[in-house]
């Protein structure tokens, strides 16, 4: 009896250092030990898959791999009494996709601590049109309303506006009554950031110029995914007692700045981690998105791609080429 296969992206690192990225048939039998067998429906690209698929340090230690951070299935087989065959899940976080293999593959097999069971009101499409973006982005608005947050006192301001956690904080701030600023280098996709409920859209480059330790306040808080010059420039720009919710480094993992904000204008400066966040936070964020926080239009929100497509759309990913989601249908 042949062994049984599945399809993947695998990426292997030549002797030369070069990265490739392929579609490959690999065993089942070669996926890691774990508590549940998931059988993947739908997964979404992510920068974090970027970066392991690129060979980029800092998120994939040991090649060859097979990525992707996030994943919605059904369980195959389980020897955890919390799951039985059959289930919904979404896995996300953890080690998934950075050195245990991802959902960029038909199948996982991982911890039953790392699965939340499918929340009433998504589907495995819905929930990874969320995705890990959605989920980190709903995190971050969750510790601005922590702080005091309120629509109607001024724009929130969100860097990375046409990636998937500026789309994603875009449209759940919109959605929760905060009037937005998205602020972003592609101006040409101005009308989309429109669509997803921008009040504004603001040429990143302002928050380049700004050369003075503090600046006149013009933003009531803000959501920044992009780390480094960005987000210290844009907390000289946040009113008094305002908060910025940080979760990303896609310019840069340096912050240069001083203390003046936080002294002077009492800014909070909101650290957020979907990686390692405790499961029951996990499971109750995930509810919300199913619940009183789903988007309508959310088929809308993510271009659907194949298994196959996923090499050239992360060299898109990796050339800034990209605006909003890949879902990737696993089920062919």
């Amino acid at each position: 009896m042949s062994e049984a296969q599945y399809q993947a992206l695998w990426v292997t690192k030549t002797d030369a250092g070069i990265f490739e990225q392929v579609i490959a048939d690999r065993p089942l039998a070669a996926l890691p030990e774990g508590d549940l067998l998931v059988r993947v429906q739908y997964s979404s690209l992510n920068y974090k898959d970027m970066i392991s698929a690129t060979g980029r340090p800092g998120v994939t230690r040991n090649y060859p791999h097979q990525p992707g951070i996030d994943a919605a299935g059904i369980v195959q087989e389980s020897t955890d009494a919390g799951f039985q065959p059959g289930d919904p899940v979404i896995v996300s976080g953890y080690d998934l996709g950075m050195n245990t293999a991802g959902g960029l593959g038909q199948y996982i097999r991982v911890p039953a601590g790392w699965a939340v069971a499918m929340p009433t009101g998504l589907t495995a499409r819905e929930a990874m049109i969320y995705g890990t973006a959605g989920f980190t982005a709903a995190l971050c608005i969750e510790k601005l309303l922590q702080m005091g947050a309120q629509p109607g006192a001024g724009d929130v301001a969100v860097t990375g506006a046409t990636g998937g956690v500026g789309t994603f904080a875009i449209a759940l701030l919109a959605k929760l009554g905060f009037s937005v600023a998205a602020v972003t280098g592609k101006l040409e996709s101005a009308s989309h950031l429109h669509n997803l409920g921008a009040h504004q859209i603001v040429d990143r480059s302002l928050l380049l110029d700004q050369k003075r330790p503090l600046e006149k306040s013009r933003f009531a808080h803000g959501v920044d995914s992009l780390g480094g010059d960005y987000l210290a420039n844009l907390l000289k720009l946040i009113d008094y007692g305002g908060s910025v919710a940080a979760c990303g480094l896609a310019s840069s993992f340096d912050l240069h700045t001083t203390v003046l904000p936080f002294i002077l204008r009492n800014v909070n400066l909101l650290g957020v981690d979907s990686v390692e966040q405790p499961l029951v936070r996990k499971v109750a964020n995930w509810q919300k998105l199913g619940s009183v926080w789903k988007l309508e239009h959310l088929d809308d929100m993510a271009e659907e791609i194949a298994l196959e497509q996923v090499p050239d759309c992360l060299d898109r990913m990796a050339r800034g080429q990209v605006v909003g989601r890949y879902l990737v249908n696993l089920e062919g």
